[in-house]
């Protein structure tokens, strides 16, 4: 399952990041998004949600919310 598919307010564990993009990668990894971390979606809205992460929310695109399996 990926995070597109997480019920708000519910705490996940990222099992995986599956991408072939490596600055893709980078980027999430930057954010604090790997396996084994905590992971909330907050809110939801139309092609995007807003996640926390460790101590900080970010707002991400459906592409890295596909990227992410929980």
């Amino acid at each position: 399952m990926d995070l597109r598919s997480a019920e708000v307010g519910k705490e996940y564990i990222i099992r995986a990041i599956e991408t072939d993009d490596e600055e893709l990668n980078a980027f999430l990894f930057s954010l604090g998004c790997y396996s084994g971390e905590p992971i909330t979606v907050v809110a939801r809205r139309k092609r995007n949600c807003t996640v926390s992460i460790k101590d900080g929310r970010y707002n991400i695109d459906d592409q890295l919310a596909e990227a992410i399996r929980i």
